[in-house]
């Protein structure tokens, strides 16, 4: 009997498993290089810091559903990854004001807009949504118990009153009349929630160091001398306090040289030496970074500064030629990564080199980028002057008159402290 031939066009079962094994073998190989390249860095995207934690119930339930990043408190908000300053305004007519300027009885009249005859609205009800976290809302039930015991303190400028009368008005309304008080003063202003044994303050003092213009303000910026290596009259306040929030920029901003004076000179004032805004800038903020490493213990007192808040005073600047400043603007501007000429970047330059130098670790409450965008929230011409409200004659002239500095209460500073209660 002759030799079986395998059929002709069909291959052995021992040639097929053979490369059936090839072909699972190189298989194995792929998946494993797959999974090893995308446990690697280059395909490990580190997550954000609104890191959501979930379990595998959990993220069956989530397939094809929109996640309510706000409501769902398994987003944490962590300060040390999340960059607040990078973000959005976003409109949400739900989020109304924890107050008005009617309801609470601290706003100054310069920044209550809505008593002051400004009609719109929508101003009060954007939302700022940074782009890698989400900010936990204002809760003034926290935020009292935050700062049980302790004495919280704003020291600056006008714009950190505002941010001062802003915190006061976001908690005060859970307070009863009889355990809660208000000390107004010309330089030391104290609201004091007498069931939390707690203060929050305001301290006077726009160039944080002395300057001719701490109490009784000098309108014309070339006759103000500063005395940027001098501190001490100041500082003395700030002493037992266990937090402070600092702020100055704006009233550094004149556009001329500044009169500064330093050490000891037999001619007084006369010795003082014009000198350009960033560097006596640098000088002053040297001044007061060096009382805080010399006095500030950081295991009892926590120390924060809020970066500059920018004006709005020119139009041009964000493509409305035919504007008058800030007048009449009703919506933030969108265009992102926008910077005007408001903002002094070599001021920010000088504020981060002063501090990255420090002991004491100082806390940004980054505002300046979040704040250039609010064109629509300054107080405009529905403010007063000289302790006057502006007439209508005086409203009719927006070009002198607006104010395109401060900002309308609720406004813009309730960010700004939603940013501080979250950091707290």
């Amino acid at each position: 009997m002759g030799t079986m031939k395998a059929p002709r066009g069909k291959i052995p079962l021992s040639i097929i498993a053979v490369l059936f094994c090839v072909f699972a073998f190189m298989a194995l190989l792929y998946t494993e290089r797959l999974s090893f390249l995308s446990s690697g860095s280059i395909f490990k995207f580190r997550p954000c810091a609104a890191r959501y934690k979930m379990s595998k119930t959990d993220n069956k339930r989530s397939v094809n559903k929109q996640i309510d990043y706000a409501a769902d408190d398994r987003f944490e908000f962590d300060p040390e990854e999340c960059d607040i300053g990078h973000g959005k305004w976003v409109f949400n007519r739900s989020i109304k004001p924890l107050y008005s300027d009617r309801t609470c009885p601290y706003v100054d009249r310069q920044v209550s807009c809505v008593k002051n005859g400004r009609n719109d609205s929508d101003y009060r009800h954007w939302q700022w949504r940074p782009d890698d976290c989400m900010l936990p809302r204002f809760n003034p039930d926290i935020a009292l118990k935050k700062l049980q015991g302790k004495r919280l303190m704003f020291v600056g400028d006008s714009l950190q009153r505002g941010q001062w009368q802003s915190f006061v008005c976001l908690v005060e309304h859970i307070i009863p009349k009889s355990q809660k008080s208000m000390k107004r003063g010309r330089v030391h202003s104290v609201f004091r929630a007498k069931e939390y044994n707690a203060t929050i303050e305001f301290y006077w003092a726009p160039f944080l160091v002395e300057s001719n213009s701490d109490e009784r303000i000098v309108g014309d910026p070339k006759k103000r001398i500063l005395r940027v290596d001098s501190i001490a009259k100041h500082a003395k306040h700030w002493v037992d306090v266990d937090i402070l929030v600092f702020n100055t920029y704006v009233w550094w901003m004149s556009g001329l040289k500044i009169k500064s004076l330093w050490g000891s000179f037999a001619n007084g004032e006369e010795g003082s030496e014009e000198l350009e805004a960033p560097v006596s800038y640098r000088i002053g903020l040297k001044t007061w970074a060096n009382w805080v490493d010399s006095t500030i213990d950081p295991n009892t007192t926590r120390v924060f500064f809020t970066t500059m808040s920018p004006t709005h005073q020119r139009s041009e600047d964000w493509g409305n030629k035919n504007g008058i400043k800030c007048f009449n603007e009703t919506k933030p501007i969108l265009n992102k990564w926008h910077w005007g000429s408001g903002s002094d970047r070599r001021m920010m330059n000088v504020v981060a080199s002063v501090v990255e130098k420090m002991k004491v670790p100082v806390t940004f409450i980054n505002i300046t980028q979040l704040s250039e965008y609010r064109i629509d929230a300054h107080s405009s011409i529905y403010t007063e002057l000289q302790g006057q409200l502006l007439t209508d004659e005086q409203k009719a002239d927006p070009l002198h008159n607006a104010d395109c500095i401060h900002w309308c209460l609720p406004g813009v500073p309730d960010t700004w402290n939603q940013i501080l209660f979250a950091l707290l």
